[in-house]
């Protein structure tokens, strides 16, 4: 399988889906359209992958390939290739198909609880998780849900935490990707605006990790080898 994975930021890790696409020996390339506006032909892959970033999905006029890359998931969506899209990306894939982007009224940080909905019981990435789980989350911003798709599950702060459009194009506020190491890193990396947004991170940081971590890890795994299964 041929995979495109789209950066929106420097440091961008895939974590979890790396992982499960270099099981299923998948071939992978990578944009960097935040770098050199560069993006795929639709069709050029059997699927896309499409990663968060700091930016808003209606910043055009910072990230003026934003409107393209909105096209682009939601053509490669129709031809039936399986699309992901995590955090930013699920932001961008949801104004794709309509939905609203709402801007700064959705925060959450650290590992978060997320609630599924009884249509997760017959979903193929999320049939197997626990009805409530912690996974990471590093978001401010959320989406209305885009007409037509299955709403999957929610949380107290972020109505939609994550959905599906048709056979495997899916949608998840929460990063799932996000294993205990690309977290370690993500602290080490960025410790002023983890302060600004959780005081107490560098104090809570090693237990969570310890706990909701671990279990996060195992959960994030299962979602992104069944994503990929789809493909």
């Amino acid at each position: 399988m041929h995979v495109a994975i789209i950066e929106n930021t420097r440091l961008t890790h895939h974590g979890q889906i790396g992982v499960a696409l270099h099981e299923a020996g998948a071939r992978i390339e990578q944009f960097r359209p935040w770098a050199d506006g560069r993006l795929p032909d639709v069709g050029a892959h059997d699927a896309i992958v499409v990663f968060g970033g700091e930016q808003a999905a209606t910043d055009d006029h910072t990230h003026p390939y934003l409107p393209a890359l909105a096209h682009l998931m939601r053509k490669t969506s129709e031809t039936g290739r399986a699309v992901l899209g995590i955090c930013l990306g699920s932001q961008i894939l949801a104004r794709a198909f309509g939905a609203q982007n709402r801007l700064g009224v959705a925060q959450e940080f650290g590992w978060c609880d997320v609630q599924t909905r009884a249509e997760a019981k017959d979903d193929p990435l999320f049939c197997a998780l626990p009805e409530r789980f912690a996974i990471f989350q590093w978001h401010s911003d959320t989406f209305t849900l885009p007409a037509g798709t299955v709403h999957l599950a929610t949380s107290s702060k972020a109505a939609v935490q994550a959905f599906r459009i048709g056979r495997a194009t899916y949608g998840t506020q929460f990063h799932f990707e996000a294993n205990r190491g690309v977290v370690a890193d993500w602290s080490r990396e960025f410790p002023a605006v983890i302060s600004a947004l959780a005081p107490d991170w560098k104090d809570r940081h090693p237990a969570d990790a310890q706990s909701a971590g671990r279990q996060a890890d195992a959960h994030g795994l299962a979602i992104a080898r069944a994503w990929v299964g789809l493909i």
